[in-house]
């Protein structure tokens, strides 16, 4: 996928090699095949898909659970950064927690 043309390729690049966009001519990013990738008009879907792709977390499915919860706009993105600062929680683990609630019950140090 390449962010800033707000593309998506379903095919898998090469092992060793990481693709390059027709478009634009950067790096393409595999973030999984279970990307539900937001319309190109979608600009707030966007902003939010780069936040987490940003923190690290990609679509890529394991055996039966999937890629899980991840935000879709980017005040769901904000929520999630300014519960992360407050509690200690990791970003990649606060981006994925559909739960506010549940992530500052995961904080370190409470109970």
């Amino acid at each position: 996928m390449c962010l800033p043309c707000r593309v998506s390729f379903k095919k898998r690049a090469e092992a060793g090699h990481q693709g390059v966009c027709p478009g634009c001519g950067g790096g393409l990013i595999d973030a999984g095949q279970d990307l539900a990738v937001p319309g190109k008009r979608d600009t707030a879907g966007w902003k939010a898909l780069a936040a987490v792709l940003g923190s690290g977390l990609t679509f890529h499915s394991g055996c039966c659970e999937g890629p899980g919860w991840r935000p879709r706009h980017p005040r769901e993105v904000r929520e999630r950064l300014a519960a992360a600062a407050r509690s200690g929680v990791p970003v990649a683990e606060a981006l994925s927690t559909p739960d506010l609630d549940e992530l500052t019950r995961q904080a370190p140090g409470k109970s």
